[in-house]
C-alpha cells in the first residue's frame, strides 16, 4: 500500500479540524457521528495519527454543507470539485470572490511576515500559516469555479462601473 506524504496527511489532519469546527466541535460531532468524545478528539488532535472514517466524514460534511475533507481528499488524487450550482453566480459574485481571495491572500503574506521575522518557524507559525494558507486555497478554488462558469458560452457577464 502507497503511503500518503506528510504534507498531505498534515493537510487532511487541517481539513478535519476544520470540520470538527465547523460542524460544532467535538461534542457535537460525537453526536452526530455516534462516536464517542475521546475519539473526536483524537481526530481534532494535531500530534494523533487517527484519521476520521469516511462514514463520519460523510455525516459531518452533510450536517456542515461543505466538503472540507473530501476536496482535500480529492486533490490528493489530482481532482477537483465542482458546484453545479455556480454557474448561476453572477458578477457580482466573482468581483467579491476576487476581493476576498486577495484579502486571504494578504492575510498569508503578513502570517508569514511574523513568523519569519526572526529567522525560523516554529511549529505553532507553521500551524497559523497552514490554515490561512488553506483559506486562500479554497477562496482561489471557489474564483476558479466562478471564472471557468464565467467562461461558459451561456454565460453573458460583463463588468461595468457603478
Amino acid at each position: 500500500m502507497t503511503q500518503i506524504s506528510d504534507a498531505w496527511f498534515y493537510r487532511l489532519k487541517a481539513a478535519q479540524r476544520d470540520l470538527i469546527k465547523l460542524a460544532g466541535q467535538i461534542e457535537r460531532v460525537a453526536e452526530i457521528t455516534s462516536i464517542s468524545k475521546s475519539q473526536v478528539g483524537r481526530w481534532n488532535n494535531t500530534q494523533d495519527t487517527d484519521l476520521i472514517p469516511l462514514n463520519a466524514v460523510l455525516l459531518l460534511e452533510a450536517e456542515c454543507g461543505v466538503p472540507i475533507v473530501t476536496a482535500v481528499m480529492a486533490e490528493l488524487n489530482g481532482r477537483r470539485l465542482a458546484d453545479p450550482d455556480e454557474a448561476q453566480k453572477s458578477t457580482g459574485t466573482i468581483l467579491a470572490r476576487y476581493a476576498e481571495t486577495v484579502r486571504q491572500a494578504g492575510e498569508l503574506m503578513s502570517a508569514g511576515a511574523k513568523a519569519f521575522a526572526d529567522g525560523k518557524l516554529t511549529p505553532a507559525e507553521a500551524q497559523q500559516m497552514d490554515r490561512v494558507a488553506n483559506d486562500v486555497e479554497r477562496s482561489l478554488s471557489d474564483l476558479r469555479k466562478l471564472l471557468a462558469a464565467a467562461r461558459s458560452p451561456e454565460a453573458h457577464i460583463r463588468v461595468v462601473e457603478g
